[in-house]
């Protein structure tokens, strides 16, 4: 399509009609999409850039009440592996990603019913005052709608006096699909698509940047996928506040949700689209989590300027039976490999190297 190739915006109906097409065509108009959207970055080298972040995933608690059928890794209070992170036990996981060169901490949990906000508060003033220099990307936005219910406090109080404290940014964690009939299925008790879009907005309006994910491949319909598109490319229209995309496939083993695998054709089709559909977002991170080190290499290709993170520590998709590993090393292989630059980068998709 002309649109697609001169970096027009498409509509949702163009958007079925783009999923269908083979996939080699499909990657092709993604990758010219790329193209389009890096060609001012980084003084004009963004195109032979490819970027990735040392980060490590720290799950400060796995007690959860919101029991999502997808999810292998939360707990209830009563489980005998139940924990909340102790703060010695913090601080080795940070300096040991600080000594591997790592530059942020995705800080996520359950939702924890009895923590309350003065814990968060002090977690994060703890983090920022012994590690200054590492940004706090933290709470999705289904946490925050749990501690509006657990504080009774309004949101934009709650993120304010977490930015304040010390939060730097915010995950996309928790958007799977923004459509509420599929929420209803797979996560009855979570955040529904309204709560998670006030989220970003009230976050990115007092400063702080996210990301936006997806996860696909369980019991919606292409056309909810292109729905969940929509509705965070309207979102990032208004509020300019999404530094990148990043969609990954659901990981059934020791869930209660069972749905056939999804492929790599499956995901790389679906990368592709989102990159021509989000024609606002700067950049756009493969999944190699999800997929393994080869195919995440491969959408580098269909769409991606971006190989996310080394993840030293990753606990919620490996307790569905994924467990892909990374290094620095393998991150700079398979970028050059494709003849790009490999840098790392931070939150904000600054160069560090």
């Amino acid at each position: 399509m002309q649109k697609v190739w001169t970096g027009g915006r498409v509509t949702p109906a163009e958007a079925l009609r783009l999923h269908r097409l083979p996939l080699s065509e499909l990657g092709g108009l993604a990758n010219r999409r790329r193209e389009l959207a890096r060609a001012a970055a980084y003084g004009g080298r963004g195109n032979e850039i490819v970027t990735y972040i040392v980060d490590r995933n720290i799950n400060y608690t796995n007690v959860c009440n919101v029991y999502c059928k997808f999810c292998a890794f939360y707990r209830t209070e009563k489980d005998a592996d139940s924990y909340v992170i102790s703060l010695p036990e913090l601080d080795q996981k940070i300096e040991e990603t600080i000594a591997l060169g790592g530059t942020q901490i995705l800080l996520q949990g359950g939702h924890h019913p009895k923590l309350t906000k003065q814990w968060y508060l002090d977690l994060l003033s703890h983090m920022r005052s012994k590690f200054p220099s590492v940004n706090i990307h933290g709470f999705s936005p289904s946490e925050f709608v749990h501690f509006r219910e657990v504080f009774g406090e309004p949101l934009e109080k709650i993120i304010g006096d977490f930015k304040a404290a010390g939060l730097g940014s915010i995950p996309g964690g928790g958007g799977e699909i923004l459509v509420d009939r599929v929420r209803e299925r797979i996560s009855p008790l979570k955040a529904r698509s309204s709560d998670w879009l006030e989220v970003m907005d009230i976050a990115h309006r007092l400063g702080l940047s996210s990301s936006a994910t997806m996860m696909f491949g369980h019991v919606e319909t292409i056309e909810d996928r292109i729905e969940h598109l929509d509705r965070i490319r309207v979102q990032q229209d208004s509020s300019k506040g999404f530094t990148a995309f990043i969609g990954w496939t659901f990981q059934a083993e020791n869930t209660r949700l069972k749905a056939p695998a999804a492929g790599a054709d499956d995901y790389l089709r679906t990368q592709a689209l989102a990159r021509i559909y989000l024609d606002n977002f700067p950049s756009v991170q493969s999944s190699w989590v999800t997929q393994g080190l080869e195919i995440g290499q491969v959408a580098l290709k269909f769409g991606a300027n971006d190989l996310g993170s080394i993840m030293i520590e990753e606990n919620v998709v490996s307790q569905a039976g994924t467990t892909f590993k990374m290094t620095v090393p393998d991150m700079h292989r398979l970028i050059a490999d494709l003849g790009y630059e490999p840098h790392q980068r931070d939150n904000w998709y600054h160069l560090l190297n």
